[in-house]
C-alpha cells in the first residue's frame, strides 16, 4: 500500500511537538566545487543526532493504549535504537533494544541513556531478530523494524517535506541508502510535494544493494559489509522497496575514498559534525557533478552520530 499525501501531512502535525525542524544550510564554497546550488537538510542536528527520530516518533503515536503499555522492542546496532529509545521516553512507553555484541559502547550507554531497556545478542542479523523476538513473546511487545515499517518510512519522510517548504522549486534531492526508510518516504514526499523533483540515492560500492535490487527489480542482499559508512549495511525490506521501485530515479555508488573526502569538505567547510553515511549523497553529487550541474539540489545529511575515537580522517 502506498501511503497518501494526507497520510504524510497528517505524520507532519503529529511529531511536530517531538522533534527539531532542523536548519537548512547552505555554502557557497560547496556550490562552487560542485557546479550546483546546495540545499543541505541538517538532520544531524535532529534530537538524538538523527533523522530516525521522526520514524520512531511517528510509529509509537499509531500504537493503540494497550500497545503502548506492553512497550516496543527494535534490533538496532545505533540510530534507529537511540531513536526508538528516546521516543518512547518522551511517551511513557518501555523500549527494548536489541543491539549486537560487536557495538560500540558509546552507542550501548547513548541507548540507555534515553532509558532503553539493552539486550546484548550475537552479532548476525539472525541472533538479533531471533532475540527481538522472544521479547515480543514474553513481553508482549510491539516490534517496530528500523526501516520496513509503513509509520517508519513515512516519518522519515518528513524531513524532505520541511525541505520542500522551505525551497518548493528543488530539482533533486539526494539521500544515503540504507535499509530504505528514508529514501522511501523522501521518494513518496517529492511525488506528492515536489514540482517535478527527482529523488536519488547515494549508496558505497561495497554495500550496493539497493543499486543491484534497482536494476534486478527484486531485493539484493550483501556478501560484504566492508564500509565506513556503517549506517548503511542493512538491506532493502519488502514494504519500502515497491515505493524506492516506483518513485526513486536512480542509485549512484560511491567508493569509500569519496565518502571520506565529501565528509571532510562538510565538515572543514561547514564546520558541522556529520557521520560518514551523511556524506555519500555529497559524495554521489560530486562523482556525477556533470549529471548534476547548474540545478538546485536537496541533500538529506541523516544524522552525526560520530564516534570520535574512530574517527575516519
Amino acid at each position: 500500500m502506498i501511503p497518501t499525501k494526507e497520510t504524510l501531512l497528517e505524520a507532519g502535525r503529529r511529531i511536530a511537538p517531538f522533534v527539531h525542524r532542523t536548519p537548512v544550510f547552505t555554502s557557497r564554497l560547496l556550490n562552487d566545487i560542485s557546479g550546483t546550488q546546495l540545499f543541505f537538510k541538517s538532520e544531524n542536528l535532529q534530537k538524538m543526532g538523527a533523522f530516525k527520530m521522526r520514524g520512531a516518533i511517528n510509529a509509537i503515536q499509531q500504537l493503540t493504549e494497550q500497545e503502548r503499555k506492553a512497550g516496543v522492542v527494535t534490533h538496532s546496532s545505533g540510530n534507529f535504537g537511540q531513536a526508538l529509545a528516546l521516543a518512547a521516553k518522551n511517551l511513557g512507553v518501555t523500549a527494548y533494544i536489541v543491539m549486537p555484541s560487536s557495538t560500540p559502547a558509546v552507542k550501548i550507554e547513548a541507548v540507555k541513556s534515553y532509558g532503553g531497556k539493552v539486550v546484548i545478542s550475537e552479532p548476525t542479523l539472525a541472533a538479533r531478530e531471533r532475540e527481538a523476538q522472544k521479547i515480543v513473546a514474553e513481553k508482549k511487545a510491539v516490534f517496530i523494524h528500523p526501516s520496513n515499517n509503513l509509520n517508519v518510512l513515512v516519518g522519515q519522510g518528513t524531513a524532505a517535506m520541511e525541505l520542500l517548504e522551505d525551497y518548493p522549486d528543488l530539482e533533486y534531492i539526494i539521500t544515503p541508502v540504507g535499509g530504505g526508510g528514508l529514501i522511501a518516504g523522501t521518494a513518496l514526499v517529492a511525488h506528492y510535494f515536489g514540482k517535478e523533483c527527482r529523488v536519488i540515492g547515494g549508496e558505497p560500492f561495497a554495500v550496493d544493494d539497493a543499486y543491484r535490487s534497482l536494476k534486478s527489480g527484486k531485493i539484493e542482499v550483501n556478501t560484504t559489509t566492508n564500509t565506513i559508512a556503517d549506517g548503511l549495511k542493512t538491506h532493502l525490506g519488502d514494504i519500502n522497496f515497491p515505493i524506492i521501485k516506483a518513485l526513486v530515479s536512480e542509485i549512484i555508488r560511491v567508493e569509500e575514498q569519496e565518502i571520506k573526502q565529501a565528509m571532510k569538505l562538510i565538515w572543514e567547510r561547514m564546520k558541522i559534525v556529520i557521520e560518514p553515511s551523511s556524506a555519500v549523497p555529497f559524495a554521489a553529487l560530486l562523482r556525477e557533478k556533470e549529471e548534476f550541474k547548474n540545478k538546485r539540489i536537496g541533500i538529506i545529511l541523516s544524522g552525526g552520530n560520530v564516534d570520535l575515537s574512530n574517527i575516519s580522517f
